[in-house]
């Protein structure tokens, strides 16, 4: 059997595409080596995160049996500067970076708003400049601040106590 001249020629492209075929699988063979190489002396990295900022939040603490509020940031990291409460149809109160608030300043304002007795509350807008992470910033937001009325009988005066603050 003697073969033709095209068998020869496509069985040498068989043979020549065997080759390239062979020539592929080594040089992906290499490369999936060297990768696995360079994994393997790979120490594990160390990720730095960021610190994100995070929203002033205030808090309310009643001293002194509700003449006095010391009003403070939640976030340990906020430190305040200033710190103004609002009350709608009033001047500002001034309370400042320590953030003691006292009955007596919002006496006058609150006066001739109810004469019930019991806890109530009022929307105060408390604006505010604070530092955090070495930077200063500014926030502003709606608290209800919570009140009670004592006293008041025939011969005594009414008297303002604070109850709490809260989001609002």
């Amino acid at each position: 059997m003697k073969e033709s001249e095209s068998e020869k020629r496509r069985r040498r492209w068989i043979n020549f595409g065997e080759l390239i075929a062979l020539c592929a699988l080594i040089v992906s063979a290499l490369g999936v080596w060297i990768n696995w190489k360079d994994k393997s002396d790979d120490k594990p990295a160390t990720v730095v995160e960021e610190r994100q900022p995070i929203p002033l939040t205030l808090r309310g603490k009643v001293e002194d049996d509700g003449k006095t509020m010391q009003i403070s940031p939640v976030e340990s990291s906020h430190a305040l500067e200033t710190l103004t409460i609002t009350v709608k149809g009033a001047a500002p109160i001034a309370v400042g970076s320590d953030g003691n608030l006292d009955a007596s300043s919002l006496d006058a304002i609150l006066k001739g708003r109810s004469d019930s007795k019991g806890t109530q509350s009022i929307p105060v807008r408390i604006d505010s400049t604070y530092v955090e992470m070495g930077k200063d910033k500014k926030a502003s937001g709606t608290y209800r601040l919570v009140y009670r009325w004592e006293g008041g009988g025939l011969f005594g005066g009414r008297s303002l106590r604070l109850v709490g603050l809260s989001r609002g």
